[in-house]
C-alpha cells in the first residue's frame, strides 16, 4: 500500500531516549545524572514505578536530581528517562548556501555606521576566495586624500597697504573640517593682481601669505624690520602696473577636527608709503594694458594620515 501523507525523513538521524536507575537507601535524596536537563519537565522520575510530580517531587540543578524527600531502600528502585536531549550540532555543508540563499537586505537591513570605522573594527575580505577578517586599520586611506575643497575669485578687488602691511583679500578664503588630528591640509593659492606704483622701481611688487584662522603659515622667519611674506613678485626693470600671476603651496598641521578657515592676504613689500594693490584686474582698468581680468583661487586637500 502507498505511503499517505508527508513524506517520512530518511535522512536525518533521530536518538532514542535515554534514562539512568538507581538503588534508594530511605537517606540519600541527591542522585547525579549523566546528562543535565534543562528543567524537571524534561525528564520523568519514577519511584518504586509511581511516577513523581516535577512541581514538588523533585529539583534539578546541572546533573543532580534532588528528592525532596529520601526515596526508599531498594534495588534499582528509582528511574529516570530524558524526555526532551540536546541532539548535538548539524553542520550546513559548504555548497548548502548559495548566493539565492541570502536575503536581498541582508546589508541594508543592518544599522548604518554614521562615521569613520575605528581602527579595531572589523571588516570580511575575500582572500584569493578565501573570507577573512581585517581591522580597518590596515586598509585605511593611508597618504591618501580625504576632501578637496576650493574657492575660485572672479570678481576684482583692491585694497590699499604699506610699509609690509597686509590686507585680506574679501571672497578668497576656503573652510575645510578634518577628520582627524593626525590629517594635514594640502593649501595651493594662486593669486594674480598687481599694484598702482607707475614706475619701474623696486615698489613695483605685490605679494601674498596664507592666514589659517588669525595664525599666519608658510610665511618667512623673523628678522629685524624686515617684512614676513609667504611669496612675494618683484621686477624692478618692470610696470607692475600689469597683472601678475604668483603661486604657493604649503602642507599645514592644523592637529584638530574643527572647521579650519584658510584665506588670503596681499601685500607689496618694499613701499613706506602705502600703495593701492589690485587682484584680478589692472590698474588702469579698464582703459590701460587692454583692462585684463583674471581669476585668482584658493584649494585645500585633507591628506589622511
Amino acid at each position: 500500500m502507498a505511503y499517505v501523507g508527508t513524506p517520512i525523513d530518511t535522512q536525518n538521524q533521530f536518538q532514542s531516549l535515554q534514562g539512568k536507575r538507581f538503588s534508594g537507601n530511605a537517606s540519600t535524596t541527591a542522585f547525579t545524572l549523566d546528562i543535565a536537563p534543562s528543567s524537571v519537565f524534561d525528564i520523568e522520575v519514577f519511584v518504586e514505578n509511581v511516577r513523581q510530580d516535577p512541581n514538588s517531587a523533585y529539583g534539578i540543578s546541572g546533573t543532580t536530581l534532588t528528592f525532596t524527600g529520601a526515596p526508599p531502600s531498594g534495588t534499582n528502585n528509582i528511574y529516570v528517562v530524558h524526555q526532551a536531549k540536546a541532539v548535538g550540532t548539524i553542520d550546513v555543508p559548504a555548497s548548502g548556501v548559495v548566493p539565492a540563499s541570502l536575503a536581498s537586505n541582508i546589508i541594508s537591513g543592518q544599522t548604518e555606521l554614521a562615521a569613520t570605522p575605528a581602527d579595531t573594527d572589523e571588516l570580511l575580505i575575500s582572500d584569493a576566495g578565501t573570507i577573512k577578517r581585517i581591522d580597518f586599520s590596515h586598509i585605511k586611506g593611508q597618504g591618501k586624500i580625504g576632501q578637496v575643497l576650493s574657492t575660485t575669485k572672479t570678481d576684482t578687488f583692491s585694497g590699499s597697504a604699506g610699509g609690509g602691511a597686509y590686507v585680506d583679500v574679501t571672497g578668497l578664503s576656503v573652510a575645510i573640517t578634518p577628520s582627524a588630528t593626525s590629517s594635514k591640509i594640502l593649501v595651493m593659492a594662486t593669486l594674480c593682481g598687481c599694484n598702482s606704483v607707475n614706475t619701474t622701481s623696486p615698489q613695483n611688487s605685490i605679494g601674498f601669505k596664507i592666514i589659517r584662522g588669525s595664525t599666519d603659515i608658510a610665511i618667512g622667519d623673523a628678522s629685524s624690520s624686515r617684512s614676513r611674506v609667504g611669496v612675494i613678485y618683484s621686477d624692478p626693470s618692470a610696470d607692475q602696473r600689469n597683472i601678475t600671476a604668483i603661486s604657493l603651496q604649503h602642507l599645514d598641521s592644523p592637529s584638530s577636527t574643527s572647521e579650519q578657515t584658510y584665506k588670503i592676504a596681499i601685500t607689496q613689500g618694499f613701499s613706506n608709503g602705502a600703495v593701492t594693490l589690485y587682484v584680478n584686474r589692472t590698474d588702469g582698468d579698464p582703459d590701460d594694458y587692454s583692462g585684463m581680468r583674471a581669476a585668482s583661487s584658493i584649494t585645500v586637500l585633507e591628506v589622511l594620515a
